[in-house]
């Protein structure tokens, strides 16, 4: 069975840091783009940033660019957000994703993680 597990969620101040992590089980996903996505109450899913397959490239919503970085470690089968400076509008429930045979849309979802940032 195929599990993206996230966590590292919780409660910050505004310009704290966390660290989320998804680790997947089930499949390597060493070839498939890997992602964050993000509900905030009352609000549509956004996409918050991926990266693809080896690293080598990184795309970001321009809310979080600069301020987030999302990395993967693919002997772990682990892709990680590295949050920073975070701000109230930040505060949302964060999904994992990932793609399957590398294609356009995610085809995994990890059950999220809660992110409050109090100002």
């Amino acid at each position: 069975q195929v599990q993206l597990v996230e966590s590292g969620g919780g409660s910050v101040q505004a310009g704290g840091s966390l660290r989320l992590s998804c680790a997947a089980s089930g499949r390597t996903f060493r070839r498939e783009t890997m992602g964050w996505f993000r509900r905030a109450p009352g609000k549509e899913r956004q996409f918050v940033a991926r990266i693809i397959s080896g690293g080598s490239s990184t795309y970001y919503a321009e809310s979080v660019k600069g301020r987030f970085t999302i990395s993967r470690d693919d002997a772990k089968n682990t892709v990680y957000l590295q949050m920073n400076s975070l701000k109230p509008e930040d505060t949302a429930v964060y999904y994992c994703v990932a793609t399957q045979n590398n294609g356009i849309s995610y085809a995994y979802w990890g059950q999220g993680t809660q992110v409050t940032v109090s100002s």
